[in-house]
């Protein structure tokens, strides 16, 4: 009988942990949430803008503190999209988080659709967000044309009145759910990127505003915690953030792309023919993004003590290509192996761990719930 070989890499290659540090029992216990769409296999911006560091939060944070991951598909269908590629979209984003060393026995991960208390919530506090709130938020403005944006995607060919196009609740609304996965957890921080950190501030503004309406400190106002990456630039606009939106597959680097595919994108990047090695980005956005990139991979916090070092070493634009390509290789190769062993492990596992993060998830959320229905009268 063929045996997964998922028992043996639990203790090896897929989920060894460094010991967490030690903290008072006086301490209140943190929690700290954090949520991904399901857009399929994550690119590098992805991971050095967010996943690395919810990795990095398993050996950093006491054994007390609670993790809490979520594969937040209830987002994703602001856009439509057809069911098959979203439910293989799922598969892929719970099988990247568990490849890049999330461990289910320390962590929450878990599907957002699964957990229906996410949705009531956000009922509940829908009721008492203004609609003024939600429309000063930056995302919405850009989405809806404010902002130098091209406006929403038509609901369609027939959905128009007055010439313009109807924007869907759910774009405007999509704060709302983000506070609600926060708050159902009591999460008292959540990494997030810098463009994210006015969603925290919308989410504290829930909490204030549902504690002060029904005089119950039910919510705690969560803490943000910025990641170290701002973001990652596409290889070929260094001017745009890298997306799996463009076209072009050659902006990004997915993390299971080959060494080759990895050395051919990286060669092929946006730079300048500037002589020497600055970190400019303004001037220099292609090389600076580059740079930012290695450094990244490499752990470096110093973007123009980088670019110095190379530039004493007189290396080209091309030796600059050439050491970035091998950084990233080898802080990708963890990964690459995971994801192999995964592979090989089949569904089976895959729907146990599913199955046993969306039962804790649902536990948590749950908990939060009944505290909320009893202070509304819901109960």
């Amino acid at each position: 009988m063929h045996r997964s070989p998922l028992p043996r890499l639990l203790s090896h290659r897929l989920f060894h942990l460094s010991p967490s540090r030690n903290v008072s029992t006086s301490t209140p216990p943190s929690v700290i949430f954090s949520g991904i769409q399901p857009t399929g296999i994550p690119h590098l911006g992805n991971y050095y803008g967010a996943l690395r560091a919810w990795v990095d939060l398993q050996t950093t944070t006491p054994t007390s503190t609670s993790l809490i991951f979520s594969v937040v598909d209830l987002h994703a269908i602001t856009i439509p999209q057809p069911p098959g590629a979203l439910q293989i979209a799922r598969t892929e984003m719970l099988k990247a988080l568990l490849a890049l060393g999330l461990c289910p026995d320390r962590c929450t991960i878990f599907e957002q659709g699964a957990v229906s208390a996410h949705s009531e919530l956000m009922w509940i506090l829908s009721t008492i967000t203004r609609v003024g709130w939600l429309e000063r938020m930056t995302q919405w403005k850009a989405k809806t044309g404010q902002e130098g944006g091209k406006g929403v995607v038509p609901l369609g060919a027939g959905d128009k009145k007055g010439g313009e196009e109807r924007e869907r609740a759910g774009l405007l609304c999509y704060p709302v759910l983000q506070a609600a996965d926060i708050l159902v957890h009591r999460a008292t921080e959540v990494p997030v990127g810098e463009d994210q950190s006015q969603h925290l501030e919308f989410t504290r503004q829930c909490a204030r505003a549902f504690n002060a309406q029904y005089g119950k400190e039910v919510f705690v106002e969560p803490q943000t915690i910025l990641s170290p990456a701002k973001r990652v630039m596409s290889l070929r606009q260094p001017g745009k953030k890298m997306s799996k939106s463009d076209p072009d597959p050659r902006s990004r680097i997915l993390l299971t792309d080959t060494p080759d595919v990895i050395a051919k994108r990286i060669r092929k990047s946006v730079t300048d023919s500037t002589t020497g090695i600055t970190y400019d980005p303004e001037l220099r956005p292609g090389l600076a993004n580059l740079i930012e990139i290695y450094c990244h991979a490499t752990r470096r916090s110093d973007y123009e003590t980088t670019a110095e070092e190379f530039d004493k070493k007189g290396m080209t634009m091309s030796d600059v290509k050439q050491s970035v390509t091998e950084a990233v290789v080898e802080d990708l190769r963890p990964f690459r192996e995971r994801w192999s062993d995964l592979e090989k492990a089949g569904e089976t596992w895959l729907a146990e761990v599913r199955k046993k993060g969306n039962d804790k998830a649902r536990e948590s959320a749950e908990r939060t719930l009944r505290d909320v229905k009893d202070v509304v009268g819901l109960a």
